[in-house]
């Protein structure tokens, strides 16, 4: 049998319905970040890094483009004979077919693949979250304190508390209570997401709760845990991480990048962001083009003005096109003239001749104010929009619009254009 002292699973199966037309047809790990990246590389590659190389990418969720993504792992080295990445969708078994249902569940459903490795430890990871963290050191803590669970942990703002996990701990680090998103948390230090488990404790406790329904960490395995008197501690990280799982902070997170010194450094040599990167030719950047303060992907002409921008590879932007504090990801096109201010483009959009973005005055969203806030103009992938319009704030367009959408030339702010077939 191989033995491998620690192995990744990763969970890559969500929707992240808060970030709206985005990811109506993406799973929120294979969104683009950054210009050049997906926001599952970071995990990924923190864990290549970390020196692991046994990862396991539970994916559920439209998964396509996120598996063409990984293929067979040769970006971040993990292409081995034995170990490597595996994508590990839901299957059919011979009893029942079922969906994950709930984090704990999906780990639960690969049982078989951790018990091909026989580890020590097992490492659980979200592939929503942008952060770099070096898992050895975690590994080194969590033996250190003969624990059976070690929870990374960080301090976040008290009022946001109560959209976390939240531990309590003794002067040890020792969890001595954990509260699920508690409406009055009396700690502000918070879960993030990522575990370690002696496998032996988590073998026995996915088990043990495998009929319960949805069954997560959360809420189940990790209370589970306590009751039964296991050592948990926290790990305290103080570093840059960011759950990119709303508009307002992937877009924040974006624009973060480019600050003049950025909080989260892609250009570190010894701690490398990996891809897949596709084979483009360089930027071009006309004579006329004007760029300040901003990331420029491979394979992109810029012709216009780009000012505190993300632009993505393969992009066109044309001839007196101004781009402000925007998002524009891979394989779209702007049109001559058009003026674009904090939006969110998604791939392989086209924007016609002079169409104007982010305009007007504020108005909350028709479709979700949740989700469509931030002042932001959201626009879903393979969408059109042709000449000459006008799209205020808090907007969201998803699909081939045509003039008779926009009636007097315009999308006014806090209104909604989704076409046929396409799910908000």
């Amino acid at each position: 049998m191989i033995k491998k002292e620690m192995i990744a699973m990763l969970l890559a199966g969500g929707q992240g319905s808060r970030l709206g037309v985005l990811t109506s047809k993406v799973a929120k790990p294979a969104v683009a970040f950054g210009g050049k990246y997906r926001i599952i590389d970071f995990p990924l590659s923190n864990c290549i890094n970390s020196g692991i190389d046994t990862v396991g990418v539970l994916t559920q969720y439209q998964p396509l483009r996120l598996n063409s993504h990984i293929g067979i792992g040769i970006p971040w080295d993990l292409d081995k004979n034995v170990g490597g990445v595996t994508v590990l969708p839901p299957y059919e078994k011979s009893t029942s077919s079922e969906w994950y249902t709930g984090t704990a569940n999906a780990i639960y459903q690969n049982l078989e693949y951790m018990e091909e490795y026989n580890p020590e430890y097992v490492l659980i990871l979200s592939g929503d979250h942008i952060y770099k963290m070096d898992y050895e050191v975690m590994l080194d803590y969590h033996k250190a304190n003969n624990a059976d669970v070690t929870i990374a942990a960080m301090p976040v703002p008290i009022e946001e508390a109560s959209r976390f996990g939240i531990l309590i701990t003794d002067e040890e680090s020792r969890i001595t209570e954990f509260e699920e998103k508690p409406a009055n948390p009396r700690s502000n230090l918070a879960s993030m997401g990522i575990y370690i488990f002696s496998w032996k404790v988590l073998k026995e406790a996915l088990i043990k709760l495998s009929n319960q329904t949805a069954c997560d960490f959360g809420k189940h395995i990790i209370p589970y845990c306590f009751e039964r008197g296991d050592r948990i501690f926290a790990y305290e990280y103080n570093g840059y991480w960011k759950d990119v799982g709303t508009l307002g902070s992937y877009w924040e997170a974006n624009m973060e990048l480019i600050d003049i010194i950025p909080v989260f450094n892609l250009y570190e040599e010894y701690w490398k962001i990996y891809t897949k990167s596709d084979i483009l030719p360089p930027q071009y950047i006309a004579g006329e083009a004007k760029i300040e303060k901003s990331i420029i992907g491979e394979g992109t002409d810029v012709y216009g003005e780009v000012y505190n921008s993300v632009i993505g590879p393969g992009v066109t932007i044309g001839r007196g096109a101004v781009i402000r504090d925007s998002i524009i990801m891979r394989d779209s096109t702007i049109g001559e003239g058009c003026m674009v201010y904090k939006s969110i483009v998604a791939e392989n959009c086209e924007l016609g001749e002079n169409v104007s973005l982010g305009v007007g005055e504020f108005a909350p969203s028709k479709l979700d104010p949740k989700v469509y806030a931030f002042d932001l103009v959201t626009i879903g992938e393979n969408s059109y929009i042709p000449p000459n319009v006008k799209v205020g704030k808090n907007t969201a367009i998803s699909g081939v619009t045509e003039e008779e959408d926009y009636p007097g030339g315009e999308l006014e702010s806090g209104n909604y254009i989704i076409k046929a077939g396409v799910s908000k």
